[in-house]
């Protein structure tokens, strides 16, 4: 085997063997067979590209290329052209499934099902480091550095796992590193092109067989390995010791299942607010929802996300929770006592194809919920999540929740909620500043109970305190974030909500906060749309024997719940109270007679007639005009990537060629930047240099593989002996016309080469190389200067106690 060939080998083993460290974050192994032969299959492509040969830069080009092929035939070869070229429904089909798995690393335990979101990621990123390690010790020739996305493949999962189990997953990472670097030596030593040992950097300097950097400091590449080596795996080392202890969900969970069908199972949720303001800031308000319901007060159809119910002072979050599966019924509202009066709603539901969420809404509180696909049921919040991959995109269900409508004497003469939620619902961070605390008891002052404390709260929000709506404002969920909120009075839902859930717990109210959307709009056929500028943030305060129940302290946004209102309106339908504010203005047009036969509630849920079971499902409105503008910053985006070795080049000419100066010290250096350009115009077109030959036989060489005849023959001619005059005359004679002729040259190069070695010199010109090759005697430099102060060696000393002191 060649020594190309045994270096792709080693580089594809020793990426295999780190990715191995990802196997325990997932519960099937079924994703790394397919990573195997995807970064195999991108190793032999690269390999095949270096034979032809190509370019560096164009080897890495067409390997990354053939990387999203691949991804795309085997995750969304349904949606691409031919079944292997990404087009925009492709693309689309990756973002979907990359923001699943997003969602998935952030609620499930270790190890978490492989969803094909999780699977598109692990053999995605794996692909990702196996292109950085080959392009780097095989294309580029240099394994040392090599070791670095290796090291970041490896600390990914150690830091995520942690455990005895990882010192297997270190060794197999780091034997793999050291099989490349041994291969590398190997292949040099076969070379005979360096020196290795033997005599020092003095000696070396005056050996006729020593190859000395460009800087002037010697630095042998294995010694270099080595050191970087050391490095690298002193890091690995030390970093999983040094970060704080990551023993739960991929992103901090803690909980020993995954949450598959039929265990018990943690979650850990996903903060939504993340996507919150950037829902209520969008541009066109489209629509995600739209449902029938047989709720008399549609202004209290809130559907409900999730429930934030952990305070910690950085931010609100879901706290870690167990799930199993959804029951047939759902269990009676917690608190909820059964002098309250009640009555049962029934709701269908359709969710568009593009609004894709883990969680379920749901009216609040839901009683039974009919749904198929992957759902279990999370009993503290009552909330649905999708199990493995499942996601509301296109799901249509049917809900049946609870209208409760307490009275304000229940309210008020509420007793003391148990000893256990008030400890957890009731706690705020030691850092929360006090201006917190200080405002909620100024506004309740004078209220003798915690509902009127809760209203006045609400009150003061909503209307009395000065507080204007607002989403540019800033978003943040923490103590200082508060703080500033009540300070400046400007803010949207997120703020108020938290704020006002935040100075509830400091009066002793269990408070939490939820998430979801507000009823949305009033459409024809009693039909309601909700939109993404319908999503809402909200408090819920828990009183015992009523349960959780809602307030809505933001203005403009939602109505206030009638047991928190001066005068409870009537039930009449026309009453503006009543009315959602969102569908304020939401036209009705009058619904077709339906049989007399069909009873009022099934014909609201639209089951009357002809019509289907459940809602209609919203009409998707085309593209967004985010993914369009997205779609074509990333077309741009990779125009100018291509372009970049076209736009360097040109550059790089207008420099040679300038004009400057009137010193002969500047008319030799026009000379000898002229000449560079004749030499790299030929490289473009297919004769590579060889610095070994005279300028004399350099031009000679030039003229007959490039098959110049005539003008452009001469000015090869001239240009060479032009730089014989700067190089060896002791008095130079002025050359003129210069740039000239390297126009001929350039001119006759062009038209004695074929239409592809034309487009190739154009838009790939191999010249382009000498960027590496500048950026490569940077680095070395580098490391020479550090080598010889001392201080990598200092460094890696330092790697090397800290590893040992800890382990």
């Amino acid at each position: 085997m060649s020594g190309r060939g045994r270096m792709t080998l080693c580089a594809l083993v020793a990426t295999l063997m780190a990715a191995a460290a990802l196997i325990p974050l997932v519960t099937d192994a079924d994703w790394f067979p397919m990573a195997a032969l995807l970064v195999a299959v991108q190793a032999g492509v690269g390999a095949l590209a270096r034979r032809v040969p190509l370019a560096r830069a164009l080897t890495v080009a067409v390997q990354l290329v053939a990387s999203m092929m691949l991804l795309t035939l085997f995750f969304v070869a349904d949606k691409a052209w031919i079944g292997v070229l990404p087009g925009p429904d492709a693309v689309g089909e990756f973002g979907r499934l990359l923001t699943s798995g997003t969602a998935d690393i952030n609620r499930y335990a270790i190890p978490a099902p492989a969803s094909e979101g999780i699977r598109l990621m692990l053999v995605g990123g794996v692909l990702l480091i196996g292109l950085a390690v080959d392009a780097l010790a095989v294309t580029f020739r240099s394994a040392a550095p090599a070791g670095l996305p290796l090291l970041a493949l490896y600390s990914v999962a150690a830091g995520l796992t942690g455990g005895g189990a990882g010192w297997l997953w270190f060794l197999l990472a780091a034997t793999g590193y050291l099989l490349l670097l041994l291969a590398e030596s190997r292949d040099r030593l076969a070379q005979w092109g360096r020196v290795f040992g033997g005599a020092g950097p003095s000696e070396r300097r005056k050996s006729a067989g020593g190859i000395e950097s460009g800087s002037g400091a010697p630095l042998a590449p294995i010694r270099t390995g080595r050191r970087i080596g050391v490095l690298t795996l002193g890091i690995a080392l030390v970093i999983p010791a040094l970060l704080p202890a990551l023993d739960g969900g991929l992103l901090g969970g803690r909980g020993p299942g995954g949450g598959g069908v039929g265990g018990g199972g943690t979650i850990s949720a996903v903060n939504p607010l993340v996507s919150l303001q950037e829902s209520l800031n969008q541009p066109s308000d489209r629509e995600v929802l739209r449902y029938r319901t047989t709720a008399q007060q549609p202004q209290d159809m809130y559907l409900r996300i999730v429930a934030l119910d952990q305070f910690d002072g950085t931010s609100w979050k879901s706290s870690e929770r167990k799930i199993k599966d959804v029951p047939e019924t759902l269990p009676r509202p917690q608190g909820l006592g059964s002098d309250v009066p009640t009555s049962d709603i029934n709701t269908n539901v359709s969710a568009s194809p593009s609004y894709t969420q883990n969680w379920l809404p749901l009216p609040f509180p839901a009683t039974k919920v009919e749904i198929g696909g992957r759902w279990r049921y999370e009993p503290e919040g009552r909330t649905l999540v999708g199990d493995r991959g499942q996601t509301t995109s296109g799901v249509t269900y049917k809900v049946r929740s609870l209208a409760v409508q307490p009275t304000k004497e229940q309210l008020a003469n509420a007793p003391e909620a148990p000893a256990a939620l008030r400890k957890e619902y009731t706690q705020v961070p030691k850092g929360l500043p006090p201006i917190v605390k200080q405002t909620a008891l100024k506004v309740t002052a004078g209220r003798s109970n915690d509902y009127e404390r809760a209203v006045a709260l609400q009150n003061w929000f909503a209307s009395e305190g000065g507080f204007t709506y607002d989403t540019q404002v800033q978003s943040g969920s923490g103590s200082a974030a508060i703080a500033r909120f009540l300070e400046q009075k400007e803010g949207f839902c997120i703020h108020f909500s938290f704020s006002m859930a935040a100075m509830a717990r400091t009066l002793g109210i269990p408070a939490r906060v939820a998430v979801g959307f507000t009823p949305g709009t009033l459409k024809s056929n009693d039909e309601w749309s909700v939109g993404l500028r319908d999503a809402h943030a909200w408090p819920e305060l828990y009183f015992e024997g009523l349960g959780w129940t809602r307030f809505e302290p933001t203005p403009t946004r939602g109505t206030a719940p009638q047991y928190t209102l001066e005068d409870t309106p009537s039930d009449n339908a026309s009453n503006p109270a009543t009315q959602p504010s969102a569908g304020a203005g939401a036209s009705q047009s009058p619904a077709p007679k339906p049989s007399d036969s069909c009873p009022a509630a099934e014909r609201k849920l639209g089951n009357c007639g002809g019509a289907q079971a459940g809602a209609t499902p919203p009409t998707d409105g085309g593209v967004p005009t985010g993914t369009i503008v997205g779609v074509a910053l990333g077309v741009l985006a990779v125009a100018l990537v291509l372009a970049l070795p076209l736009l360097w080049r040109t550059r790089v000419r207008a420099v040679r060629l300038r004009s400057g100066g009137r010193r002969p010290a500047d008319a030799a250096a026009r000379t000898l930047a002229a000449w560079r350009e004749i030499i790299d115009s030929a490289w473009d077109f297919g004769t590579a240099p060889d610095e070994s030959q005279t300028p004399r036989r350099t031009a000679a060489r030039i003229v007959r593989l490039g098959s110049l005849e005539g003008e452009s023959a001469e000015a090869v001619h001239r240009a060479a002996g032009a730089v014989e005059q700067v190089l060896y005359a002791p008095v130079p004679r002025a050359s003129g016309g210069l740039v000239d002729d390297v126009h001929r040259v350039r001119a006759g190069l062009r038209e004695r080469a074929s239409g592809t070695r034309r487009l190739r010199a154009l838009l790939l010109p191999r010249s382009t190389v000498r960027v590496v090759w500048a950026l490569s005697a940077r680095w070395n430099a580098l490391l020479g200067r550090w080598s010889g102060n001392g201080r990598l060696d200092r460094w890696s000393a330092a790697v090397r106690r800290t590893a040992r002191q800890r382990g």
